[in-house]
């Protein structure tokens, strides 16, 4: 069950493995447009960068990472819009080290948000390791296989918003969506360090598939 669907043609690691698998869905879901600052406007699908948490959740060392290859959307694309509290206030990592907190009420917005109802999706994804690891890929691979079986995660996933949460287990054949469209200019991946870079894509959907590059291009943070 965990291996690829053999309708779906993706990439192997270097030693022939096909990605691991997960099937997501949820009520609703948010994964918010970047250049769209006084409302939040999700895209159409789940992106990358969302299907990383999601994977995080279920399991996660620090010798390994997520590659994101595919993402399925297996249920028609419905929109609603809803009103959400968010706050305008950030504390600092160093504030937050020192046990700062945000006065929520005070600095309080209300904002609409154009989401995402009754979604449903299949992440495909390879698991890499850092050169410290201990374990190679394929008991990592392992693991992850039989926490989703189990229904095991660290904590519960979500859908781009912590109030969009999300089940999972393993896949089915439940077929992707006959859609094609183009999403424009979506985050790939973002590295930590100074500066943060963050990677980009040109996004599109092909035939309910959404399939995701090796790399995307670097931008560093300040600059997109």
């Amino acid at each position: 069950m965990n291996s690829e669907r053999p309708s779906l043609v993706l990439p192997r690691t270097p030693d022939g493995a096909p990605p691991v698998v997960v099937q997501v869905c949820g009520e609703a879901a948010l994964f918010s447009r970047p250049e769209l600052k006084a409302e939040r406007v999700t895209y159409p699908v789940m992106t990358p960068t969302a299907a990383r948490g999601v994977l995080e959740a279920i399991f996660w060392k620090p010798q390994m990472r997520y590659r994101v290859v595919a993402i399925e959307v297996l249920k028609p694309i419905k929109q609603f819009t809803v009103r959400r509290n968010e706050t305008h206030q950030v504390v600092p990592l160093s504030g937050a080290v020192r046990g700062e907190k945000v006065d929520t009420a005070a600095n309080r917005d209300q904002r609409n948000a154009v989401c995402l109802r009754d979604v449903a999706y299949r992440i495909h994804a390879h698991i890499e390791t850092s050169k410290d690891a201990t374990k190679n890929a394929a008991a990592y691979r392992d693991q992850f296989r039989r926490r989703v079986t189990r229904g095991s995660c660290f904590h519960q996933p979500f859908l781009g918003a912590k109030e969009f949460s999300a089940d999972f287990g393993d896949p089915d054949d439940t077929p992707p969506i006959p859609r094609n469209e183009d999403l424009g200019i979506m985050l790939h991946s973002i590295h930590f360090g100074t500066p943060h870079r963050m990677e980009w894509f040109t996004a599109r959907l092909e035939q309910g598939v959404l399939h995701v590059p090796a790399r995307g291009i670097e931008v560093p943070a300040g600059e997109n």
